[in-house]
């Protein structure tokens, strides 16, 4: 359990929030939400003891257990993949690392004896005999081969190192457990895996994530992190949404029944403050106007991009044709004789590996080459690609305005800039450099670009990789509402169910299922199931 007294934190002039009163306890998990920069990851460096408050206390009880996932990828490189696990129990892995020095001992004194003998019974009170096999099954739970559980981290791919630094933090339950972006790089079964494991988690957790879906599964209750001040909401991420949109209704409404009563005694004392009969009449409602607050309603900090894709002329009924695509890439076919039809109004979302799914979209978009077979594009098909891996667009050092430009002349500077304000880059933002964007900026860049370029197909590649919630909420309304065709990946639970009307799943044997149906019903499929397991067997 956590107890926050009447915490505040400031960086010089800034204030990220002030007077915080929270108490978080074992068997809740709360989901920490607010807009980019509100302070989320800093709250819980906060809570981890990383930093110091301005003012206030945060109170853990002696001898509780905090674990926070890491974020550095790198850290660990020379350690192998077992022994960064076990460093989730720091207690645990410094007895270890003692009694692992002491051992290499050539000759024992009876103080080494002793101090040793002390060891190995907090080593066998904290369960250290089973910590290896402890490690190794959070790893496998995850989706980390057996194969990689002695190497060095350096060997290890970037996905799974996000893994393993994950499995650290869950290791031996901690009692509190602190978790930043932990689905981002996960795959779907290890995401699946992670919110049954923090269901059932019987002690507390704090989660900071942009996956709704994820939120709404694994949150007891939301702390919303806005107006500089944090409020504590029990449900989930859907349950806040809709109290938090009916609270600002409310005193909305509140404010107008105020505002007519007002109007309704300032005519009243206007027309009869001079009238000697009615003067104590006017008086006593002066007092009563003096008495009516309005509610202040404070500019949130949240900001919603606006994506609207529109086009000029649609497509036939047949927008694309791939027959017997093949890719081979090092020897091994990533795409296996592929072959579909893309629909007029057709929504797919590809699943699959990481790998292969950008494959496929490389090649549909020309950016890279296929082995075999062929695909054709409709007459009127006009293409925009947004690339998960976007390094290549922002290399030159060019304003947005100029990086716009160079894509879609755009002669009137006004329109453009109004434009633009609307993706959220407002007044001197427009002439920042590309080069210094953070993630999520350039992202907003790039849904900036489609739009201009008004394609009526969309091939999507991780689009919400960086962006916050209210543009992950922005862009999934912005791909519902759009009247041309979309292929997309995503690993958004919410998006791919409301956006989507077909599934094409890559198999690992580089051949696809396809089937006309929504991504929930996919998901629950036996018969997918079946036919997936047929092609790990071929």
């Amino acid at each position: 359990m956590i107890t926050v007294n009447n915490v505040s934190l400031r960086f010089g002039t800034q204030t990220l929030f002030e007077n915080v009163n929270l108490k978080f306890v074992d068997g809740a998990c709360y989901g920490l939400i607010g807009a980019n920069g509100a302070g989320k990851s800093t709250f819980l460096k906060l809570l981890n003891g990383d930093i110091e408050t301005t003012s206030g206390d945060v109170i853990i009880p002696k001898g509780e257990r905090i674990s926070m996932l890491e974020q550095d990828h790198y850290k660990y490189d020379n350690e192998t993949v077992i022994d960064v696990v076990i460093r989730g129990n720091k207690k645990l892995y410094a007895i270890k690392e003692e009694k692992d020095e002491l051992y290499t001992h050539t000759e024992f004194s009876e103080q080494d004896g002793i101090r040793l003998g002390e060891l190995e019974a907090l080593f066998l009170e904290l369960n250290g005999w089973e910590a290896e096999s402890e490690a190794g099954l959070l790893l496998a739970n995850l989706g980390v081969d057996v194969s990689l559980h002695y190497l060095k981290m350096k060997e290890l791919k970037n996905n799974d190192k996000v893994k393993v630094l994950l499995a650290k933090s869950l290791f031996q339950n901690p009692d509190v457990l602190l978790l930043d972006e932990p689905t981002n790089n996960l795959d779907l079964n290890a995401i699946n895996w992670l919110s049954e494991f923090i269901i059932n988690y019987p002690n507390c957790v704090i989660v900071v994530s942009h996956d709704r879906h994820f939120l709404n599964n694994v949150c007891t209750n939301i702390v919303d992190i806005d107006y500089k001040k944090m409020t504590l909401f029990a449900g989930n991420y859907d349950f806040w949404r809709q109290s938090s949109e009916l609270l600002q209704k409310q005193i909305k409404e509140q404010n107008k029944k105020k505002e007519e009563k007002i109007k309704e005694l300032k005519d009243f004392i206007a027309r009869f403050q001079a009238n000697a009969s009615k003067s104590k009449q006017a008086t006593s409602r002066k007092k009563i106007l003096e008495k009516i607050e309005l509610e202040e309603l404070i500019p949130s900090s949240r900001k919603y991009p606006y994506i609207d894709f529109k086009f000029e002329k649609g497509n036939a009924n047949e927008v694309l044709t791939v027959n017997n695509l093949t890719v081979i890439v090092d020897d091994k076919k990533l795409l296996n004789k592929i072959s579909f039809t893309l629909f007029k109004n057709d929504k797919i979302a590809l699943i699959g590996s990481n790998l292969q799914k950008t494959l496929l979209l490389d090649v549909l978009s020309k950016k890279k080459k296929y082995t075999a077979g062929e695909f054709k594009w409709g007459v009127n098909a006009k293409i925009s690609y947004f690339e998960s891996d976007n390094t290549e667009l922002f290399q030159e050092d060019k304003s947005i305005l100029d990086w716009l430009n160079s894509f879609k002349k755009i002669d009137d500077i006004e329109a453009i800039r109004s434009f633009l304000g609307r993706m959220l880059f407002s007044g001197d933002d427009v002439f920042k450099s590309v080069k210094v964007l953070s993630g999520g900026e350039k992202a907003r860049c790039m849904l900036a670009k489609m739009m201009l370029e008004e394609p009526n197909v969309l091939l999507l590649d991780e689009p919400t990789n960086h962006l916050d919630l209210e543009s992950i909420t922005s862009l999934n309304n912005g791909m519902e509402k759009f009247q041309g065709e979309i292929i997309f990946t995503s690993l958004d639970y919410e998006l791919n169910e409301t956006v989507c009307n077909r599934i094409i799943e890559i198999c690992e044997n580089g051949t696809i299922i396809d089937r006309r149906m929504n991504y929930s019903e996919y998901m629950n499929s036996e018969e997918i199931k079946k036919i997936r397991e047929n092609n790990k067997l071929k």
